[in-house]
């Protein structure tokens, strides 16, 4: 006889959701660099992107949960605290250290076997570069001016083979991202950043698969197998075989979210008793496209009734809710979506387009122009 299935209405599945991400409340991480870390710990990943009309997603995304959030706590706890790194999750993303095996069998098969995005490796240049590295230190892009220029394997590629030199260090664990001013980014030997005496022993596949779990739950407050393994679907069948193990250990609870039934999702017992208790979400929060209560649309519109649509690269005759919308959160409700850009010169926030998935009233309509209001401020001081 399988486990008994909890019913779970959809506004409690949205409040285990939101206290999961620490967005039903002010100052959940504290402030400073020890908030940053702290923040990047317990959500897993913060997503980096390249797209600079507001100030860049990984630091909005810790604004929206830090408010006296600066950039320069990120640096510090890259370069200084060491406390997070840059590797691929579902996207280029800051991870915690404390995870970094997790990613050393990905880094692994890099090296294995041979991968289109870096083209053919010429072991003696990569060689030399690796040892450039270990005579004078860090070395970026902008450090390299004597090369001859070769054409783009891909439209993200740079013609300077020495990018592919250093992206290849870095897929494959040898160089880390030492710092970063903007997109400009200091690669450094690995080791010799994190100060280790040899290579970080690589997570087992079951290791791997709690992690994946884990980390789920402590984000997501209710998981379902796609949710869990977000870009990464190898990874599924493993997963799967952990949770019906945790199910038939207690540890896990299958439910049925209202009006989802077609999909299986499960919690924590210690989250079912939790949920009453947790008060109805009441901030305002104008929310990155590339933050993770976003990022996942299909669950995002399955648990908020909401589809986000991300049209950067969407012609823009054929756009809805703008170049780079940004969803509003308010409680527990997506009310509508908000395409801005900050105009840096004038330091000011320029609304693009207002799109409106509530009734629109004065007091919904001033809640958020202060919030808009403090997302200025954010853009003028990160």
């Amino acid at each position: 006889m399988g486990a008994k299935i909890v019913g779970v209405s959809l506004a409690d599945a949205r409040r285990l959701w939101l206290r999961a991400q620490r967005l039903d409340e002010k100052t959940p991480f504290g402030a400073g660099s020890q908030a940053v870390a702290a923040a990047i710990a317990h959500l897993g990943y913060v997503q980096i992107d390249t797209i600079n009309i507001i100030e860049r997603c990984h630091h909005h995304i810790l604004w929206s949960r830090i408010p006296g959030y600066r950039a320069a706590a990120l640096a510090a706890i890259q370069s200084g605290e060491k406390s997070a790194f840059e590797y691929w999750t579902h996207a280029l993303s800051y991870v915690p250290t404390s995870d970094y095996r997790f990613f050393v069998p990905a880094m692994e098969a890099r090296r294995s076997k041979a991968h289109p995005f870096h083209g053919r490796i010429d072991p003696d240049a990569y060689a030399a570069m690796l040892a450039r590295i270990r005579d004078q230190g860090p070395l970026s892009l902008r450090d390299i001016d004597d090369e001859k220029l070769e054409e783009k394997l891909h439209p993200w590629a740079s013609r300077k083979p020495s990018k592919r030199l250093l992206d290849y260090g870095f897929w494959v664990g040898d160089l880390t991202v030492s710092a970063r001013t903007g997109m400009l980014k200091s690669y450094e030997l690995t080791d010799r950043h994190f100060g280790w005496t040899g290579p970080m022993p690589a997570a087992t596949p079951d290791e791997f698969a709690a992690y994946l779990l884990d980390r789920g739950l402590r984000t997501q407050g209710v998981v379902s197998l796609e949710s869990m393994t977000y870009g990464d679907a190898p990874s599924k069948a493993a997963v799967a075989r952990l949770v019906a193990e945790r199910v038939t250990n207690g540890d896990l609870v299958p439910i049925e979210i209202e009006g989802l039934a077609r999909t299986n999702h499960w919690a924590t017992p210690a989250a079912l008793d939790e949920v009453s208790a947790l008060e109805r979400a009441r901030r305002v929060h104008i929310l990155s496209p590339f933050d993770p209560l976003v990022i996942q649309r299909k669950r995002l519109s399955g648990l908020f009734g909401y589809d986000h649509r991300f049209e950067a690269y969407v012609p823009a005759a054929r756009r809805v809710l703008g170049y780079f919308a940004l969803p509003v959160l308010v409680g527990d409700r997506v009310v509508a979506a908000i395409d801005t850009k900050m105009d840096r010169k004038a330091g000011a926030l320029a609304i693009q387009k207002w799109t409106w998935f509530a009734p629109e009233t004065l007091g919904l309509r001033n809640r958020i122009e202060a919030a808009l209001g403090r997302f200025e401020q954010f853009q003028k001081v990160a």
